[in-house]
């Protein structure tokens, strides 16, 4: 059965989308970045440190996960570092996909970043078409930093080439026959417009990302907060029975043994560290990385 010419041109479409996006809007801003700061940035290449084109990422479940952009430390060409920085780009044509891909999103990046919680990472979405506003507060509200272009601008950006990409459900098929071929004679000439008139667009949510990015990576700690437990541990399978024993307590002379430390790391951008260690060498361990 033949493909259909609206799939066909909706792939070719977000293809060419999320390649100027990754390539023209976002990759030159993080490499000037990282350069800047002597942070590794790491994309979809042949790379010595890890197998293939792809960069993936195992989640806190050991599940793989490909990403678009990571920033590490003590990252280069011949040894993966420590990941402190996750973006993924997608573009979406219609809003009944939107929140499905918002979770996927989600669903990807939030195990991967309780698993290096302990560097507080960066994420972020780059988002190009119809999405919705739920979908989008839904990853503004986990923590995510969002660039969105709507479909609106990208089909004004379109337009720049003299290229009519607004069609729906009910345009013919001949119609996106003519685009996606079309699409397939674009220049370079064309492609570079497109990219310029869809910085221009989104100028303000691209320097905001960038923005939050740099304050994320440049943090400073404010302040660290080291809890050393001591104490007897009970345990009760009736709720009753807790209450009695809590009423016997004198918590004005408490006795017992070392159980852990908890640490909370402060920083100036709000961001905060919290962990459990069972012994000063662990502790020790992880201030150094900190410090580092």
């Amino acid at each position: 059965m033949a493909e259909p010419s609206s799939h066909k041109f909706g792939q070719e479409l977000g293809k060419l989308i999320e390649d100027i996006v990754l390539n023209d809007i976002l990759k030159p801003r993080l490499l000037q970045f990282v350069q800047s700061k002597n942070y590794y940035l790491d994309w979809q290449r042949t790379r010595q440190a890890r197998s293939g084109k792809k960069v993936t990422w195992k989640d806190k479940y050991d599940n793989k996960h490909d990403l678009d952009f990571v920033i590490e430390v003590d990252g280069n060409d011949l040894q993966l570092g420590t990941p402190v920085a996750f973006i993924e780009c997608a573009w979406r044509r219609y809003t009944k996909h939107s929140k499905n891909k918002a979770q996927e999103i989600q669903a990807a990046i939030l195990p991967i970043i309780e698993l290096h919680n302990l560097s507080a990472p960066f994420y972020g979405a780059v988002l190009a078409g119809e999405f919705t506003k739920p979908a989008l507060d839904q990853l503004r509200n986990n923590g995510f930093a969002i660039i969105y272009i709507s479909y609106q601008n990208v089909v004004a950006a379109f337009k720049k080439i003299n290229l009519d990409i607004a069609f729906d459900e009910t345009t013919p098929d001949i119609t996106y026959t003519i685009a996606s071929k079309k699409l397939a004679d674009l220049s370079s000439s064309d492609i570079k417009k497109l990219g310029e008139a869809l910085i221009l667009v989104s100028k303000q949510e691209i320097d905001s990302f960038m923005d939050t990015l740099r304050n994320s990576l440049e943090r400073y700690i404010a302040k660290i907060i080291l809890i050393p437990l001591f104490g007897t541990k009970y345990e009760f399978k009736r709720i009753d029975d807790a209450l009695i024993e809590l009423n016997t307590l004198d918590i004005n002379r408490p006795s017992g043994e070392f159980e852990r430390f908890e640490v909370i790391v402060d920083y100036n951008n709000n961001d905060t560290i919290r962990a459990t260690f069972q012994d000063k060498n662990s502790l020790a361990a992880f201030l150094r990385k900190l410090k580092s």
